[in-house]
């Protein structure tokens, strides 16, 4: 797993994404040799974010075969204009997130970007989580809902509200490149992973 895509879309929660975001470029300081871009499933250049923050891409998610796919939540439950309720309606990202995972692609989920994937079926029968305000919505699902802060089906992952973000990541740090790495990242970033991880067998 060397290359990362993080989907960006209007109304996407900033936390959701640049959370990961920093876990990722900081473990390439300690040994990872990750690729991490910004993308989008169109052509748009900027991105506005649901708190404001305008963020450049790094192109298209088109001119990209990521290994791993991080898909942000965001306005699903406040029924934003713009956000992850609007992608899923719209269909472009979900059908986005069901093709990267049928070339091999695995798809991580934060927090309401969880109901992405289920609007993409790459949660049908499988453990998931999302965030608290959107359960109801991920049990309307074939989604199988559990109580974790982070869920790992392996070439799926989903976590619960934004924070829980940093933690899907700093596991995917420890699952690819070992708890020595993880610790280095933690440790120049001052954070401790909370919560439990359900990992299926």
């Amino acid at each position: 797993m060397e290359t990362v895509a993080i989907v960006c879309y209007d109304g996407f929660d900033e936390l959701d994404a640049i959370g990961p975001y920093e876990v990722f470029e900081n473990a390439t300081r300690f040994g990872a040799t990750w690729d991490v871009t910004l993308r989008t499933v169109d052509d748009q250049s900027t991105v506005t974010a649901s708190h404001g923050l305008t963020i450049d891409v790094d192109g298209p998610l088109a001119d990209t075969d990521p290994d791993l796919l991080v898909v942000p939540g965001g306005g699903w439950n406040d029924g934003s204009e713009a956000g992850a309720r609007t992608e899923a309606d719209r269909g472009d990202l979900p059908d986005a997130i069901a093709a990267a995972h049928e070339r091999g692609a695995t798809i991580a989920g934060v927090c309401t970007g969880g109901m992405l994937l289920a609007r993409a079926g790459v949660l049908d029968g499988r453990p998931a989580v999302t965030h608290r305000g959107a359960l109801d919505d991920l049990r309307e699902t074939a989604a199988a809902v559990v109580d974790a802060r982070v869920v790992d089906d392996g070439d799926v992952l989903t976590a619960g509200g934004v924070t829980s973000g940093l933690d899907l990541a700093v596991h995917l740090v420890e699952r690819e490149w070992g708890a020595e790495t993880a610790d280095a990242v933690t440790t120049e970033m001052e954070y401790e992973s909370r919560g439990s991880v359900h990992r299926s067998a």
